[in-house]
């Protein structure tokens, strides 16, 4: 008796699976393969992680010992200067290595790397500028905390472990700010030489004009009032306020302004809107390069 096989019943289905890889997925490969690139060749050239650790150290050194011997209350509450100056300069230092953070961007415009960046099959172009704001924020946060163990070792104290993520935080609003304005000007200027004249002039201006150095009743009156629209000083006064205080919360005020008391919530509130704008702001030119 002659039987009929169905063959396509016994054939297994074939199972058909998506081996593309998600948009997320790429753009984070991408990111990560961008950031390697820029930490290996940090790790070639170490001299400017060398001199960023160095010089704030120095700083603490020198100016701690400058004012060792100021008269009692001219810096608040403490006696020890060093006290007094590490806020300013943790803050200081990743302001200034945020500030840095187009100059990779504007060397590989010019080299013609990013041109061969902008060329390529990736899945996002943004992702040059992830890797560089992770790059930047990454070499922040060590060199704060190489700069709070430095205070700690010359006296400064340290402030508890939940004042230490506080001090984290307010380090990545502020640089991730910073960095959002030095890339959207690496995007937007002509070359490396305009961007290096456009760091030295608000380097040392935005530092004197704020509570790194002194307080604000130090500060005669107009000093005051820019003192307390720089940015800068919302992140000073709180990590002062840590290690002035061995408690603290989010409704103490930790600054005077010509408008009223800034308490330590408020102060990161304008960090964190200070890096929205930024971040708005850039969003322009970068659609302009990087579409």
């Amino acid at each position: 008796m002659k039987t009929d096989i169905n063959w396509q019943q016994l054939t297994p289905p074939t199972v058909v699976t998506d081996t593309t890889p998600s948009f997320f997925s790429e753009l984070v490969q991408e990111t990560l393969a961008l950031t390697r690139r820029l930490f290996i060749q940090l790790q070639r050239r170490p001299s400017s992680l060398v001199a960023g650790i160095i010089q704030p150290v120095m700083w603490l050194v020198l100016f701690g010992a400058l004012f060792q011997n100021a008269p009692k209350g001219l810096f608040g509450s403490t006696t020890n200067y060093g006290q007094f100056l590490s806020a300013g300069v943790i803050v200081f230092t990743a302001f200034a290595g945020a500030l840095n953070a187009g100059l990779p961007v504007m060397f590989d415009r010019e080299f013609g790397f990013l041109n061969r960046l902008l060329v390529a099959p990736l899945a996002s172009r943004f992702s040059i500028v992830f890797a560089s704001a992770i790059f930047i924020i990454s070499q922040s946060l060590l060199q704060a905390a190489v700069i709070v163990a430095a205070a700690a070792f010359l006296g400064a104290g340290l402030p508890d472990a939940a004042g230490l993520s506080a001090i984290a935080l307010i380090v990545l609003l502020l640089a991730l700010g910073v960095t959002a304005i030095s890339l959207g000007l690496a995007f937007a200027l002509p070359g490396h030489i305009e961007l290096i004249a456009v760091i030295f002039v608000t380097n040392l201006p935005l530092l004197f004009a704020s509570t790194a150095l002194a307080p604000l009743s130090f500060m005669p009156g107009w000093l005051q009032v820019i003192a307390t629209l720089n940015p800068l000083s919302y992140a000073i006064e709180p990590i002062r306020y840590l290690y002035l205080h061995s408690t603290w919360g989010l409704n103490d005020v930790v600054m005077h302004a010509f408008w009223g008391d800034v308490t330590f919530g408020g102060a990161l509130l304008v960090l964190l809107g200070f890096a929205v704008v930024a971040l708005l702001t850039i969003q322009p030119q970068l659609r302009k390069t990087l579409a």
